[in-house]
């Protein structure tokens, strides 16, 4: 189902509630026991379910030890009212409804019991948030969900920030019996940080993610002011110094990479780019006159120049090829243009088909835009770079931590073993603080002059 059909049909279930008079607080918990039906047997479409299976269903739950008699009654009622009176199926009348309500006493638990399977409503708040109570969640908040993603895009915010926002907040409302507390929302939120940091031991930056999803929602898409928030545990963040290569393991790493992995990679150390930065680059953000890679819209909204390496620049103006043949095709065959910030697609509306700016690496697969639904060409998938990143450390024996941000941190370490200044450094990587780049003087052992082991002084 479309999303807005699936609306539509709990909609419809829940007015077939109200007509039974089933309390709203309620009507949560029966939309939960009706999804779980329909999930048991999904590959039958609801309008052919018989007997049988609602027979087989009752009896499984029947077996969970976690639900209480009221939980199972309540359950054999949702689903009632699904199939009888919201649906009107023909084996509602061949299934006996009251033997049902009367037997969850009589049901023995099996000898084992899957806990994958409970349901019970602590659960629900408690557990890992699985999907189901993540739809069951957006379903019940549609009008919330549908303004902070307004919000977030009237602000040009990434997708990325779209999809971790609402991660959050879904979390949050479900921790609060799936609700929004408004009267005391500084105490709220205050003691979500605490179960978080306590309870879920989250990292610091997994933390402050949720903060700020939950500043936003109160602040920008509800109106209300947050206010001072009290103390609470604050997630541990670890001081960890950056994991660097060796010049020689990075020439063994790149040795084992071919075609456009070698080249990103490449660049990824020859410039310092972060790994999106290096995915999402544009034609236009390459001056080969200059030698100069144009970083626009980085880390913090801020734009930057990189240096080219020059020993990249037959292997980038190939990659440009393949990119402009993929592009040609997509014209001849009406491909809707590239992505393109809002702002930017208004004031310049046909810079979506004009070569300059499509991506560098771009995707050999159409994809479907996940705001508009439009059907275009993308960029190449980061994970691809990351697998064979991890292969190629593998391959070249380098048993350190690699990733693709390893590449930019021995691109710091390297720039400062040869000689350059911080505050280049700083720039190059588009650090807002030099406290930031000052890390990488911690990883050479050399904070002002060559520091000799006591155990080499012989």
């Amino acid at each position: 189902m479309e999303e807005i059909q699936i609306k539509k049909f709990w909609d419809h279930y829940i007015s077939h509630l109200n007509k039974r008079n089933i309390k709203q607080s309620a009507q949560r918990w029966y939309v939960f026991y009706a999804e779980q039906y329909i999930k048991f047997n999904s590959t039958t479409k609801l309008k052919y379910h018989t007997a049988e299976i609602l027979n087989q269903y009752f009896s499984e739950i029947g077996r969970n030890k976690n639900m209480t008699d009221w939980q199972y009654k309540q359950s054999i009622e949702a689903i009632e009212i699904l199939i009888c009176f919201f649906l009107k199926l023909d084996c509602c009348a061949k299934v006996d409804w009251k033997y049902w309500y009367n037997q969850s006493k009589n049901i023995t638990p099996p000898t084992t019991i899957n806990s994958a399977n409970s349901i019970h409503p602590d659960s629900y708040r408690y557990s890992s948030f699985q999907k189901y109570s993540l739809d069951m969640i957006k379903q019940h908040h549609h009008h919330i969900f549908s303004q902070v993603v307004n919000e977030i895009r009237r602000r040009h915010y990434s997708y990325r920030t779209e999809q971790t926002y609402t991660h959050w907040i879904v979390r949050y409302i479900a921790f609060y019996d799936n609700n929004i507390p408004d009267h005391s929302a500084n105490t709220s939120i205050t003691a979500f940080l605490n179960y978080l940091a306590v309870n879920r031991k989250v990292s610091s930056s997994t933390q402050n993610q949720a903060l700020n999803a939950l500043i936003f929602l109160y602040h920008k898409t509800l109106g209300i002011k947050v206010g001072e928030l009290g103390t609470f545990t604050r997630a541990k963040a670890p001081k960890n110094l950056p994991v660097v290569l060796s010049r020689d393991e990075v020439k063994s790493l790149l040795s084992n990479l071919t075609g456009i992995h070698y080249l990103m990679a490449s660049l990824l150390y020859g410039t310092g780019m972060r790994l999106m930065e290096c995915i999402t680059l544009r034609v236009k953000d390459i001056d080969f006159d200059y030698h100069q890679i144009y970083v626009h819209r980085g880390k913090g909204q801020k734009d930057r120049i990189v240096p080219l390496p020059k020993r990249l620049d037959g292997s980038l103006k190939e990659q440009l090829k393949t990119s402009r043949i993929l592009f040609q095709q997509d014209r001849k065959n009406n491909v809707a243009g590239v992505f393109l910030p809002e702002a930017l697609s208004k004031k310049y509306p046909n810079a979506p088909i004009e070569w300059k700016w499509q991506y560098v690496f771009q995707s050999h697969r159409l994809s479907v835009d996940p705001r508009t639904k439009i059907v275009r060409r993308h960029h190449i998938h980061e994970s691809s770079l990351q697998k064979q990143i991890k292969q190629a450390a593998r391959k070249s024996g380098i048993e350190k931590h690699v990733k693709c941000h390893t590449l930019r941190h021995s691109f710091a370490t390297h720039l400062l073993e040869a000689g350059y200044d911080i505050r280049t450094i700083q720039e190059l990587l588009g650090h807002a603080d030099v406290s930031t780049t000052m890390i990488y003087t911690h990883v050479l052992n050399t904070p002002g002059v060559i520091i000799k082991s006591p155990i080499d002084f012989d």
